[in-house]
């Protein structure tokens, strides 16, 4: 039976972009051998999206609110991709990681399944 997931950031920093989650986000890890952190994640949830385009995947961190996160993860030094905005699900940004990349952030405003049992 599937017991979990491994989600895959890439990089072009990997070393700064672990860093920056072991540091910034604050995620507990192990180290897999040679300073390959593997993060574990808060509770999660998976959604399929229907598109005519490309197969592209996106990660987005969940927050119970998003102005206090901000100010929260901007006081330790987070920059921001663009300022939150409100769409039809929720309240949305962007963080901007270290090695280019961004991960998305949002204060869902529907039912969210990570809470089933």
């Amino acid at each position: 039976m599937i017991n979990g997931a491994h989600l895959i950031i890439y990089s072009r920093d990997a070393d700064a972009d672990r860093a920056f989650i072991r540091d910034v986000l604050g995620y507990p890890h192990v180290d897999a051998g040679g300073g390959w952190l593997i993060f574990k994640l808060p509770p999660a949830e998976v959604a399929v999206h229907p598109t005519d385009g490309a197969d592209i995947h996106e990660l987005y961190l969940m927050c119970d609110d998003l102005d206090q996160t901000m100010a929260e993860l901007g006081a330790r030094g987070v920059e921001f991709a663009a300022p939150a905005s409100e769409v039809s699900w929720g309240r949305v940004t962007a963080i901007n990681l270290p090695g280019g990349g961004r991960l998305c952030l949002y204060e869902p405003r529907h039912e969210t399944a990570y809470d089933l049992e």
